[in-house]
């Protein structure tokens, strides 16, 4: 990944992508926003204490620097429904109960909030189709990667080996604790522990793009732990109350 410093903001991009210029896309850090602490700054979720009018500035700081009229985000819930985006939106309002969102529309960019929880984008060159996804350890559990990569196949024709994979910054294998494992993790996750109860959870989603049909060489992992890095990543696990920093990805009218 590469750093990207624009002032106040900061935000990282995938070096995968780096070669589709009509993809843009960024991982946003907590910094650069307007939030008071606990969720200073860049907050971008709804669904925290924070001032909701404060969030709003922030989603349009984020809306500027990517440069789309649209941005779409959902009411995250931690299972594995996935949301065709078909047209523009006609309000901010988030969409509810679905924690992947895809779309073939220049302008629309889709944002998943995070705070420990894994961002993957997903770019199907050919196809011109991107997805953004929520994947938490239940994201894991419910399978959410294989069954976007499904959808993509069903609704826009792709083909998984031509689609692109990048894993955000999240919570790595050195915090991702899990004390009551053997109720949580079905015995096929099992093999992912790599020291007593804890879990690595990007070797997880990396297996799962794997058995989706993804290449190796089409899955970029950020390797960046939200816990460990909370001066530049917001997370839940270090603070419990806490805001959401964003993952976006967008087609630009030359995908047309």
């Amino acid at each position: 990944m590469k750093k990207i410093d624009t002032g106040p903001v900061e935000f990282y991009q995938f070096d995968l992508l780096s070669d589709f210029p009509e993809v843009t896309h960024a991982v946003f850090t907590r910094r650069g926003g307007v939030s008071p602490i606990p969720f200073d700054s860049l907050n971008v979720s709804y669904h925290t204490e924070d001032d909701t009018k404060l969030v709003d500035k922030n989603r349009k700081t984020i809306t500027a620097i990517i440069g789309v009229a649209h941005l779409v985000s959902a009411h995250q819930v931690h299972k594995n429904g996935a949301k065709i985006i078909d047209r523009p939106p006609e309000s901010a309002d988030e969409l509810q109960g679905f924690d992947a969102l895809l779309t073939r529309l220049p302008g629309v960019a889709l944002m998943i909030k995070q705070a420990d929880c894994q961002a993957i984008i997903l770019y199907d060159p050919g196809r011109k189709a991107i997805g953004n996804v929520h994947c938490g350890w239940r994201g894991n559990v419910l399978d959410i990667i294989g069954h976007t990569v499904q959808a993509m196949t069903d609704v826009f024709g792709s083909r998984p080996q031509d689609i692109l994979a990048c894993i955000s910054p999240s919570l790595g294998p050195c915090c991702a604790e899990f004390k009551n494992f053997q109720q949580e993790f079905p015995p096929s996750l099992w093999r992912y522990v790599v020291r007593p109860d804890h879990f690595d959870l990007w070797a997880i989603s990396r297996g799962q793009l794997l058995s989706a049909g993804i290449l190796p060489e089409h899955i970029e992992i950020a390797g960046i732990c939200t816990k460990c890095r909370r001066d530049e990543f917001f997370s839940y696990r270090g603070e419990k109350i806490t805001g959401r920093s964003g993952t976006v990805v967008a087609l630009s009218n030359s995908a047309l």
